[in-house]
């Protein structure tokens, strides 16, 4: 691809998050003004209805930045080393075994903290990545696309029942998980963004790092190897953020679906393999879907609002059929 039409998707991908970011801060269950936010930002008139609500929409805002690119960027990178075009949190039930871990958590050892909800959720997140890999790698063909949405629907049940009979009996958990287990970046502050941003720095880092040896990784494995490849050691990297970047999302957030599914698809139909740019733009991209996601969700569901998951996955499900039914005609 040319650097004229790259740049162009970067500067549009820009532009969009200004516009999403702006649109989260004065939209919603209540529209505010220009100086409304002005105000916010200078801390003036802090008396004020529309200003307290402008202050809280701020880290709001910003979270969803971290967390729209978060998940995106983990999409792709599961994407690569699976060779799976449906490779996602969701789909694989990450986003479910990160959610048993918590409810472990909260349930058996009474842990309240965001940031043991972060632990907690990574150790789960790696072990259900694990044993659904595991399990579609068994028998002819290798992890192909439907065997892998097959092995994560299932571990996803499983683990979902699990998680049932973990709740069943506490009422107070149930209740802490039920408003969790949507997914929605509501209620996030600053002390969220500290705790997600430097995950998501070294994420990101290494992750651009590794784009030449994850571009190496799309070749046959023969080829890899005989260009001086470590396969193993990229994809244990690779696995490493992809995870690290979700658990971190889900832990603060809750399971957000499908985001890191249908942005790096469309993303790299836009701009190709190359790792550095898919990346960088689905990271944009991710952004500016997380956000007006939850932006649509406090419009449509005034005079509450609906939890950005559910948007996610509103959009995200047909995303979803259209790769499969895509990935079955490729193998006839």
């Amino acid at each position: 691809m040319n650097t004229k039409k790259i740049g162009t998707i970067y500067i549009l991908g820009i532009i969009l998050i200004f516009i999403s970011m702006a649109l989260s801060i004065t939209y919603g269950t209540k529209y505010v003004g220009l100086s409304d936010v002005i105000d916010a930002v200078l801390s003036r008139n802090t008396e004020s209805f529309n200003v307290n609500v402008v202050q809280a929409r701020i880290p709001r805002t910003i979270f969803g930045v971290i967390a729209g690119a978060s998940l995106a960027i983990s999409g792709v990178l599961m994407q690569t080393i699976t060779r799976n075009p449906i490779a996602d949190p969701s789909i694989l039930g990450v986003n479910t075994g990160a959610s048993l871990f918590i409810v472990i958590g909260i349930a058996f050892f009474n842990i309240q903290s965001k940031l043991s909800y972060m632990g907690l959720s990574f150790a789960g997140a790696m072990i259900t990545a694990l044993i659904v890999y595991k399990l579609a790698s068994s028998g002819y063909s290798g992890p192909t696309p439907i065997k892998l949405a097959i092995a994560g629907s299932a571990a996803s049940i499983a683990l979902s029942s699990i998680i049932n009979i973990v709740l069943m009996p506490d009422s107070s958990v149930m209740t802490t998980y039920r408003f969790w287990q949507i997914g929605s970046i509501g209620g996030t502050g600053f002390d969220d963004i500290l705790l997600i941003l430097p995950i998501f720095l070294i994420s990101v880092i290494v992750s651009l790092l590794s784009s030449d040896n994850l571009n190496i990784l799309l070749l046959a494995e023969e080829s890899a190897v005989s260009l001086g490849l470590n396969i193993n050691r990229v994809r244990l990297m690779a696995a490493l953020c992809g995870v690290l970047l979700c658990a971190s999302t889900t832990a603060l957030a809750g399971p957000i679906a499908f985001v890191g599914l249908m942005v790096p698809h469309f993303i790299r139909m836009v701009v190709g393999s190359d790792h550095k740019h898919l990346i960088t733009c689905s990271g944009l991209y991710g952004s500016c879907v997380l956000i007006l996601s939850d932006v649509a969700g406090r419009i449509l569901g005034r005079p509450g609002e609906l939890e950005s998951g559910i948007i996610t996955a509103l959009l995200g499900a047909p995303v979803f059929i259209f790769i499969i039914r895509k990935a079955r005609i490729q193998s006839l």
